[in-house]
C-alpha cells in the first residue's frame, strides 16, 4: 500500500503508540463532525485521562463528553480569547498538567485558533501530540470525485474587501484542486463569485452535512451550484471542493478532443459543459470540438 499519508505499522506503533498519556503535553484531539460513531478509541482514552479538556464552545464539548460518559473540566479556547487563554494554557502545561484541545467538530488548529496554541507550545518547548480523526476538508475531498493527488485548503475566504477579491482572483490560477469552507448565509454570494472569477464550466462538489442524517453531495460546476443556491436559503455547514485551473489544459490537451472532454464529463460537468471547457482549454471554437466529440 503507498500514498500519502500512509506509514508502516512497526513505525506507527513506535511513533506513536504510546498508551498513556503524557504530564506536560497538549494533545490535538480530533472529534466527530457529525456521527458520534466516528470518535476513535484513543479519542475517547486521551479525553478521559486529562486533566483538562480546552474547547471552542463548552456546551457542545460538554454535551460530547456526556455522551462518551466522560467528566473534565473545561476551558473555554476560541478566537476572541485566545491571545489571554493561550499563555495560561501553556502555564498548566508548564505544571504538568495535560491538555486536550478540541474544536466544535473536526481537527483542531485547521482553519481554527487552535494554531496559535500550537505555536506557543512549540516555542516554549511543549510536547504536542496528534490524535487524528474526522476533517471534513478531506471527507469532502475523499467524496469529490476530483482530483486529489494535488489540493489547496483554502479554509474561509475572507469577508469583504480587496483581500476577498485577490483571494479569489488568485484562486483563478490555482492548478490544484481547492477546498473551502463557507458558512450557509455567505454561500450563495460565494458560488457566484467564484463562478464569475473562475468560470461558470469550473467542476465543483458541494458538501453539506457531512456524515449527518441530512448529509447532500453536490457535483456539478460552479455556474450550477450557484443556481442552484440563487433562490434557495441554504441551511447546515458547507465544505465546497473546486477543480484546479488547466490555463494549458493540465496536460489535458494532448488528449484528443474525445478524450479531453470525457475527463471534465467524469468529473462532473455536463457534456454541453465539458466542450466548452476543452474549446477553452485548446483555444478552438466550440464547434469545433462538438464536431469532433459526434463525428
Amino acid at each position: 500500500m503507498s500514498g500519502a499519508g500512509k506509514t508502516r505499522p512497526e513505525a506507527a506503533e513506535t511513533s506513536a503508540g504510546r498508551n498513556r498519556t503524557e504530564p506536560g503535553t497538549l494533545y490535538i484531539v480530533a472529534t466527530p463532525i457529525g456521527n458520534l460513531a466516528d470518535v476513535s478509541e484513543r479519542a475517547v482514552k486521551v479525553l478521559a485521562e486529562c486533566t483538562f479538556v480546552a474547547c471552542e464552545d463548552t456546551r457542545n464539548s460538554g454535551l460530547l463528553l456526556a455522551r462518551l460518559g466522560i467528566k473534565k473540566p473545561l476551558v473555554s479556547y476560541h478566537e476572541h480569547n485566545r491571545a489571554q487563554r493561550g499563555p495560561e494554557i501553556a502555564a498548566r502545561l508548564r505544571a504538568g498538567e495535560t491538555c486536550a484541545l478540541v474544536t466544535d467538530a473536526g481537527t483542531p488548529a485547521i482553519s481554527d485558533p487552535g494554531e496559535d496554541l500550537v505555536a506557543i507550545c512549540a516555542a516554549e518547548g511543549i510536547p504536542v501530540r496528534p490524535v487524528p480523526g474526522c476533517c471534513a476538508a478531506v471527507s469532502a475531498l475523499s467524496v469529490s470525485a476530483l482530483p486529489s493527488r494535488r489540493w489547496v485548503f483554502e479554509g474561509f475566504l475572507p469577508l469583504k474587501g480587496a483581500e476577498r477579491r485577490w483571494r479569489i482572483a488568485a484562486l483563478a490560477d490555482e492548478e490544484r484542486t481547492v477546498i473551502l469552507y463557507e458558512a450557509p448565509h455567505r454561500l450563495a454570494a460565494t458560488l457566484s463569485e467564484l463562478a464569475d472569477a473562475l468560470g461558470s464550466e469550473r467542476p465543483a462538489t458541494l458538501c453539506r452535512e457531512l456524515t449527518k442524517l441530512n448529509e447532500e453531495i453536490l457535483r456539478g460546476t460552479l455556474g450550477s451550484l450557484a443556481a442552484a443556491y440563487a433562490e434557495e436559503q441554504p441551511r447546515g455547514e458547507f465544505v465546497l471542493v473546486v477543480g484546479g485551473a488547466s490555463p494549458a489544459g493540465n496536460g489535458l490537451c494532448s488528449l484528443t478532443p474525445e478524450e479531453h472532454v470525457a475527463r471534465y464529463v467524469e468529473a462532473g460537468m455536463t457534456e454541453k459543459e465539458a466542450i466548452k471547457a476543452a474549446a477553452r482549454d485548446r483555444g478552438v471554437p466550440k464547434n469545433e470540438i462538438y464536431s469532433a466529440v459526434k463525428g
